[in-house]
């Protein structure tokens, strides 16, 4: 650190760092504001609830973190497939799960509609190129569960193709766990009341509508007939290798803390001794000059 006469450079510095870290948890603040605009989390917004929020979710956090220093130290390969209602709150989770970890350790795997080529595939093919390999995370935002859910309800399968999946589908991620990967599967429970208020809160907020697709709208309408699709789902699909955990989430904060707090204890993970981490000292040439930035390149300072 470049020392400057005058001034106390270690108060200066633990300043900094203090600046720093409050940053980081501004991002987190940034992310509630957000959700507080939709103004649907009920009475969570008293500051006692906020605090124990903040201060648990950053304690899972830290945990997260360790976590993941193990599976890059063990080669650990990890799928957290997350499914659930639209506007059930499966980013929001997936959002706090990822916000500090390393994206080239933890991944986001949210696939589009397939595409005429996907179409012709075997059903599963195109999942398999996003699982994990060694020291990996990748959480599934919607999964090969499409079929069971959406595609069933929208009639996008044929009663041959649904019935093939469930055939297929214990078999498939038998195979997975056998070749090491272990496999967390979480559906995110919301009521009826719930769903209809998200959505209306959605549907007024311009940073949200684009959240709302017809298919989101058409979902509404066939409450019944999803709720028909995940029950069979989940009593045909629940297998020893890979059981299914519910997520009650019509309190979206308690959902997002009890959903990271269960997946850390679904995975055998402890603290990885590392080496301590030393800044060197920076090398000075007498020579160098830092050239002048034209001011035609500088970003105009409006903040």
């Amino acid at each position: 650190m470049t020392e400057h006469p005058g001034r106390d450079n270690a108060a200066w510095e633990r300043s900094r760092l203090r600046a720093e870290v409050l940053d980081d948890i501004d991002e987190e603040i940034e992310l509630e504001l957000d959700d507080a605009r939709l103004g649907s989390d009920k009475d969570n917004g008293t500051p006692d609830f906020r605090r124990a929020y903040f201060r648990e979710l950053l304690s899972l956090q830290g945990e997260l973190v360790k976590l993941q220093d193990w599976v890059k130290e063990t080669g650990h390969r990890l799928v957290v497939i997350c499914e659930g209602r639209d506007a059930a709150g499966k980013g929001g989770v997936i959002k706090r799960i990822t916000q500090r970890l390393n994206p080239r350790i933890c991944r986001v795997a949210a696939l589009p509609a397939p595409n005429d080529r996907e179409r012709t595939q075997w059903y599963f093919q195109r999942y398999v190129s996003h699982l994990p390999a060694a020291g990996e995370i990748v959480l599934f935002d919607r999964s090969w569960y499409n079929r069971a859910g959406v595609e069933r309800v929208m009639n996008f399968c044929t009663d041959d193709e649904y019935e093939e999946f469930f055939r297929s589908v214990p078999e498939f991620e038998r195979m997975l766990v056998r070749s090491g990967i272990q496999i967390v599967k979480y559906w995110f429970s919301i009521s009826d009341d719930e769903q209809e208020l998200r959505f209306r809160a959605r549907m007024e907020d311009p940073l949200k509508q684009w959240k709302l697709s017809p298919m989101d709208l058409e979902s509404r309408r066939r409450w019944e007939s999803y709720t028909l699709a995940k029950e069979i789902m989940l009593e045909r699909s629940n297998i020893d290798e890979a059981p299914w955990w519910i997520v009650p989430a019509d309190d979206k904060k308690r959902a997002r803390l009890n959903c990271i707090s269960h997946l850390l204890s679904q995975v055998p993970y402890h603290d990885v001794s590392k080496p301590e981490v030393r800044l060197p000292e920076r090398v000075y040439s007498p020579d160098y000059i830092r050239q002048p930035v034209p001011d035609t390149m500088i970003v105009p300072q409006k903040y």
